[in-house]
């Protein structure tokens, strides 16, 4: 579905028209390109990050380790690694030193470079894709677009293919969407992250005359889709690349499910490494703010704005970052910790306070609640 926000009288038409056949521009949408920002060129500086995202000092875990660390030529790829082999709910794919994980409908990418090494790269595939980039943390190693629109969902109608770019504004498809890429430090090189979350623009009155911004649900083909752009930016051949996205195989669904008697936790029927990363994309997908994380004790340091909403309603909270604050007054943005400790093949996922003490307000329910409703 899209929208016509006015109708360009014979006049202006015939006016575009013509300035459309002294243009000679060659600029437009890519022929077949199934996602298109670009067409949304960065006409303004990016948001800047608040001084509480960029003094993350508690460790240096993010910081540029000894040795150099650089990827073979993608003509001689790795034999598979015993460890890698032996797990068999993760199905890796790989192109030279560029390899997809998959665990259920959880794609994530993995290099043998560091994420010093990538970060530049990481930032000019956002920008060459047509993104601003909103949050850049390298220490933390986080980086989050705006909210942009998919051009390619537009119709070509005979308008649109008549006079192209001189009347793209008048057309809207009613949505938008919002990366945020997370980079981890592995022992040998890094593993990324990309998650989608999407609004759309619904009407509100009978009349069809009021509308607003809804949150819409998390595509992982999209994500899996920019996951594929990223492996060509590194390097890959744009069929290899789709081909490897697309060929790695689901697991079984994992579980999680809320632990009853025990104050805002959850359980996850999976091992701590596989929740691990599960719960970082839930956390990415739901809209918290992720300011540091310590894999090695199993903690994720967060920001969430909490409201006296249901957490279903709560999610809705998408529609105020329009204006970059909460417009309505509603919540209040606190800081938590998210814990995970493994037991086998199984994770006890509990919500903790800023000083580490369980959560025991309502808050912490809604927290569990959104991180089982990705989860489960």
């Amino acid at each position: 579905m899209y929208n016509v926000n006015r109708i360009p009288t014979l006049t202006t038409v015939l006016a575009l028209a013509c300035a459309l056949a002294a243009c000679s521009s060659s600029e437009g949408l890519l022929s077949g390109d199934k996602v298109d920002y670009r067409s949304q060129a960065n006409k303004t500086a990016p948001l800047e990050v608040p001084p509480d995202l960029s003094q993350l000092t508690r460790d240096s875990r993010y910081q540029p380790q000894g040795g150099t660390v650089s990827a073979s030529a993608l003509q001689n790829p790795p034999p598979p690694t015993a460890a890698a082999s032996a797990v068999p709910t993760v199905a890796p794919l790989s192109v030279g030193d560029l390899r997809i994980e998959r665990s259920g409908d959880e794609r994530w990418l993995v290099t043998p470079m560091s994420p010093e090494q990538l970060w530049p790269q990481l930032k000019a595939f956002w920008t060459e894709r047509g993104f601003n980039i909103v949050v850049e943390n390298a220490q933390a190693g986080v980086m989050e677009t705006d909210w942009a629109e998919n051009r390619a969902k537009l119709p070509q109608d005979i308008l649109r293919t008549t006079l192209g770019r001189l009347v793209d504004t008048l057309y809207s498809t009613g949505e938008r969407d919002k990366f945020r890429m997370r980079v981890e430090r592995t022992a040998t090189g890094s593993e990324i992250y990309i998650s989608h979350r999407g609004l759309q623009e619904v009407y509100v009155s009978v009349q069809q005359d009021q509308t607003m911004w809804t949150n819409r649900p998390t595509d992982r083909q999209l994500e899996a889709q920019f996951l594929s752009m990223l492996m060509v930016k590194l390097g890959a051949k744009p069929e290899e690349a789709s081909r490897v996205v697309a060929a790695a195989p689901p697991a079984a669904p994992a579980r999680a499910r809320l632990i009853i008697g025990q104050p805002a936790a959850l359980r996850v029927d999976e091992s701590f490494e596989r929740a691990w990363r599960r719960v970082g994309q839930a956390l990415d997908r739901s809209g918290f703010t992720v300011e540091d994380r310590d894999r090695s004790a199993g903690t994720y340091f967060v920001r969430y704005l909490s409201s006296d909403k249901s957490p279903k309603e709560d999610r809705n909270f998408f529609s105020r970052l329009f204006s970059k604050d909460d417009a309505a007054g509603t919540g209040v943005a606190n800081r938590y910790r998210i814990a995970l400790k493994g037991e086998g093949e199984a994770t006890t996922v509990s919500v903790l306070d800023a000083q580490g003490a369980p959560e025991r307000t309502e808050v912490g329910q809604r927290i569990v609640a959104l991180l089982v409703e990705d989860l489960k």
